[in-house]
């Protein structure tokens, strides 16, 4: 099948919003794939290179990328940003300099059309091209790709490097899809999607065995799987309520949630998102094998960073051991972590994910040895819940989780099965003093907002972040023209602005960073109001954000600045 033909489909899905319509759509072209054909077609129609639960990566910047197109383009770069600013997408952007600049590429028309097969041989090329001059082998692979596409195949090209569909055609929809084309009931479908971590690979078992063959699967020792997600809860009431006036609940870590799996000595284990980080845990994999008490088993737990005082680290030190695959050791001293599992997904064999929460956790609790669950309450008095609340909160961690004691364990589905209540910290009055255009449909707005405070000693404002999140479109229009009226400077894509427009900010934490000025900075930052009744006096200064990083030392742990560099 000619990559033509995917990307033909793609500028169908692109062009419409009806869901029947895309469906029909894809099921008819998944019917007409070979069987070799249909895992890397579903992949490439979601914006992956590899199937989800595939480790490789392109590892592609955006820089190979861009040189590869001015190069063949012979485009020089202010045209390209030009573009993007009309389009507010990298792919069409691409189109749209293929397409001006055609004359430059003549030699494409002498070769062979591209196939889907051909793609994805070469995208996992580029995957494979590591060690001394990969960049380069990965840039004439890219280079080889381009040089036989057509203007919206390079467009398409571009989108599945970067990981980037954008036509409004999602894995809940491919499933429909799949279900439509192999005549497999839907529920089917989503199950058996849910034991492989993959809806590529469940098209093709559709395909080649029908809904017989996708009944029989099962989870893979190995093969990650989708976490069940939870709704937040303002207060403890909500799921008292929602729960018939019981539930369970436990201490929400301020770490990073990870999913184990071990097959007899051999331990893996799997980021929130996927990721193989074995190698950046190793006291945790040791642990496993020699607390695990089963021979199979995939199970989900919270890894979370200690200080010398053996009081929780912010969560940013835990990331830089996810992110260290080398110099273990020295880590393993600087960022000690502690392991606690909170539920049992499969056990010898036996799936548990349809058991009542309260039955995992009983079996999670025979199997785990010496390894720690997670703090737990079950109760129905509020006042009970408030006060465990506080207990976590005084220890450092983030809240609580809810949990429906009957409820089954749902991968990758945000139910009310678990909810997450976590202390709510006091919003911060900040100015914004510059933006940034954003992308797709918001491209024409300044939506990325640049925050800062006022050191009320100089009267100079310091960045702590930047925010896209908390506008409603209507508002992001009305800032847009607000904050150009106000401009200052324009560089690239930012847009700086006279300081005068304070907005309401609500985070949660403040973290130690390199990246400002003032060493600090939000997570999750999100704008909660425009503070249109508050002058630049009024927002909040340098000081008192430096007093709230501060004061969190009360409750957590924190590593000395040398470490830090270091780290």
């Amino acid at each position: 099948m000619l990559f033509q033909s995917l990307t033909e489909l793609c500028e169908k899905l692109s062009a419409t919003t009806k869901r029947n319509q895309m469906t029909e759509n894809v099921a008819d072209f998944l019917k007409i794939l070979d069987n070799e054909e249909v895992e890397p077609a579903v992949s490439m129609l979601l914006g992956r290179a590899f199937p989800k639960w595939d480790q490789r990566t392109l590892d592609v910047s955006w820089a190979t990328i861009s040189n590869v197109i001015e190069r063949l383009t012979k485009t020089d770069w202010k045209e390209f940003s030009a573009t993007f600013k009309k389009t507010g997408d990298v792919g069409s952007a691409t189109q749209a300099v293929f397409e001006v600049n055609k004359v430059h590429r003549q030699a494409a028309l002498f070769e062979e059309p591209l196939t889907i097969s051909e793609v994805r041989k070469v995208l996992e090329a580029i995957a494979e091209a590591t060690g001394q001059g990969a960049r380069e082998r990965k840039e004439r692979y890219i280079e080889s790709l381009f040089g036989r596409a057509n203007p919206v195949e390079a467009k398409y090209l571009v989108k599945i490097l970067i990981g980037e569909m954008r036509t409004g055609f999602h894995e809940g929809l491919m499933e429909l899809a799949v279900s439509k084309a192999f005549s497999v009931p839907l529920k089917t479908v989503q199950k058996a999607t849910m034991y492989t971590g993959d809806i590529g690979e469940v098209a093709i078992i559709c395909k080649k065995q029908g809904a017989q063959g996708v009944s029989n699967l099962s989870f893979t020792i190995f093969r990650p799987i989708k976490p069940m997600l939870a709704k937040m809860a303002e207060t403890l009431d909500e799921p008292l309520r929602e729960y018939g006036g019981k539930a369970a609940f436990e201490y929400k870590l301020d770490g990073a949630r990870i999913q184990i799996h071990k097959l007899n000595s051999e331990v893996r284990i799997f980021s929130r998102r996927l990721t193989d980080v074995t190698r950046s845990l190793p006291e945790v994999v040791r642990q496993v094998r020699q607390e695990i008490a089963v021979d199979k088993a995939i199970l989900e737990g919270e890894v979370i960073a200690l200080g010398q005082d053996g009081n929780p680290l912010p969560f940013q030190h835990l990331m830089r051991r996810f992110r260290r695959v080398h110099d273990i050791n020295t880590m393993l001293m600087e960022v000690p972590v502690k392991l606690f599992l909170f539920d049992a997904l499969h056990v010898n064999g036996e799936n548990l994910i349809d058991f009542p929460y309260l039955a995992r956790r009983q079996k999670l609790k025979e199997i785990s040895g010496n390894i720690p669950l997670t703090e737990q309450i079950i109760t129905d008095d509020v006042d009970q819940a408030k006060q465990f609340m506080r207990k976590a909160v005084d220890q450092g961690h983030e809240g609580l989780m809810a949990k429906r004691l009957d409820g089954p364990y749902t991968p990758g589905i945000r139910g009310k099965h678990w909810f997450k209540i976590k202390e709510i910290l006091e919003p911060l009055d900040l100015v914004i003093v510059a933006a940034e255009y954003g992308y797709g449909r918001r491209h024409k707005w300044l939506s990325d907002y640049h925050l800062a405070a006022r050191d009320e000693e100089s009267g100079s404002f310091y960045m702590l972040g930047k925010t896209f999140k908390g506008l409603t479109d209507e508002e992001m229009e009305d800032m847009t023209q607000r904050l150009l009226e106000i401009a200052v400077r324009q560089e690239g894509h930012v847009v700086f602005v006279k300081p005068s427009i304070v907005v309401e900010v609500a985070y949660n934490e403040i973290q130690e960073s390199q990246t400002y000025e003032c060493g600090m900075a939000l997570r999750f930052a999100r704008i909660t109001r425009i503070r249109e009744d508050k002058s630049l006096d009024e927002a909040d200064t340098i000081q008192r954000v430096r007093q709230i990083y501060e004061k969190q030392f009360e409750k957590k742990s924190r590593l000395n600045r040398q470490q830090y560099r270091e780290g």
